[in-house]
């Protein structure tokens, strides 16, 4: 497990977003990162449950997050225009950014892959961080100390049989990072990272091996060290690199 121990106040006066906050991951990220001070956007597609995480923050009297539901299937590049906007005008600027949502897809062999499902695995798990990186990029240059952190997987390192379009996305994702983080090198205060978080106590790693006894697995919270040193000041000067929770 990575070991980190973050300050109190290691995020205070910053401006996060988190996708998929509303459960799992991005549940224990945006309660973390809003715990050590900062500011978090929540993104997800189920209100009721962004609300819930919204009242968690209220009830311990962090700062105040800010609501912002989305569907990564079927959000427009307008959406993500939106978005921008709306941050611009509530916060003028994004000091991070944890893409953290997505999309598991079927476990099966590719030639039997459907075509519907690995169109949607792509769309939420690739082309959503694209698309919302690219409309939010102006935001976090307005940072002095900017983060994007996007969540990889053991596949996307060394493909898996059976794995299909989540494996290929994740991937996908590694090559997204690395590029962006040598177009951003020198030109902005903009650090990008790839983080796997392991096989962790979440209900898409049930689904994925629903067979494994869930308590042998660590919970989202114990991972959040990692979390909390690519959003926070101590990671300046690593980008473009490939980091894992568990090892």
């Amino acid at each position: 497990m990575f070991e980190y121990h973050a300050s109190s106040n290691l995020l205070a006066n910053r401006n996060i977003l988190v996708t998929g906050a509303g459960s799992g991951i991005g549940r224990a990220a945006a309660l973390s990162y809003a715990k050590h001070g900062a500011t978090v956007i929540l993104l997800g597609r189920t209100t009721t449950k962004l609300e819930a995480v919204y009242d968690t923050i209220e009830e311990n009297q962090w700062p105040q997050a800010a609501l912002f539901p989305m569907d990564l299937e079927g959000a427009t590049e307008q959406d993500y225009t939106h978005l921008a906007e709306a941050i611009s005008e509530e916060f003028g600027h994004l000091d991070g950014l944890l893409h953290n949502a997505g999309l598991l897809g079927e476990l099966k062999p590719l030639s039997q892959y459907d075509t519907d499902t690995w169109n949607k695995v792509m769309q939420v798990n690739l082309n959503a961080p694209f698309l919302m990186t690219r409309a939010l990029l102006p935001l976090l240059r307005k940072s002095t100390d900017a983060s994007i952190i996007f969540t990889s997987s053991g596949v996307g390192h060394q493909g898996r049989a059976h794995w299909g379009a989540y494996s290929v996305s994740k991937f996908a994702t590694e090559g997204l990072m690395q590029t962006l983080a040598d177009e951003e090198d020198g030109i902005s205060s903009v650090r990008c990272n790839s983080l796997n978080p392991g096989g962790t106590r979440t209900p898409m790693r049930a689904k994925a091996f629903p067979g494994e006894d869930p308590l042998s697995r660590p919970t989202p919270e114990d991972i959040m060290p990692l979390y909390l040193y690519l959003m926070g000041p101590d990671s300046q000067g690593s980008s473009g690199q490939a980091f894992h929770a568990q090892q």
